[in-house]
């Protein structure tokens, strides 16, 4: 999925995106302040603490999510943006938790997680599968992402 505000937001903080991003130089602040964005995950927050379930960002609150009743499936205005913030947090979840595992910021503004193995994880992608379906799970991704 593609995320102008945040591709707007890179280029604003002077961070230009290359095809080929193995000779850019890691940069922590910039690392950091994407790693941040990213996590806000807003309405989903909201929603959730709506239900009775505070979000701390561990894999517990995963498992937790994935047993709530679908109701934003109701609204479909809403379950697109519900189930891209489902993905922005479980990326979030994934970089806080699993050792080496990072964000990693397409041209064009796609986010992925990159695990230290160079598998990347479409956190969005499995976001909104799993809020318009319920599979796969988010506790599932993330077992996975936490093996290898």
């Amino acid at each position: 999925m593609n995320i102008p505000f945040l591709d707007n937001w890179l280029k604003r903080h002077g961070a230009e995106q290359e095809e080929d991003d193995t000779a850019a130089e890691y940069d922590p602040e910039r690392a950091a302040a994407v790693a941040e964005l990213l996590s806000e995950c807003e309405l989903l927050r909201v929603r959730a603490g709506q239900a009775g379930l505070e979000l701390d960002d561990s894999p517990g609150s995963l498992s937790a999510l994935d047993q709530l009743p679908p109701r934003w499936r109701d609204d479909a205005e809403e379950l697109p943006w519900l189930g891209n913030d489902a993905g922005l947090y479980l990326g979030t979840v994934i970089v806080r938790t699993v050792p080496g595992a990072v964000w990693h910021i397409w041209p064009g503004g796609h986010p992925v997680v990159r695990l230290t193995s160079g598998r990347e994880i479409s956190v969005v992608e499995a976001g909104l599968e799993w809020a318009v379906n319920g599979a796969p799970q988010l506790s599932q991704v993330y077992a996975e992402a936490a093996e290898a």
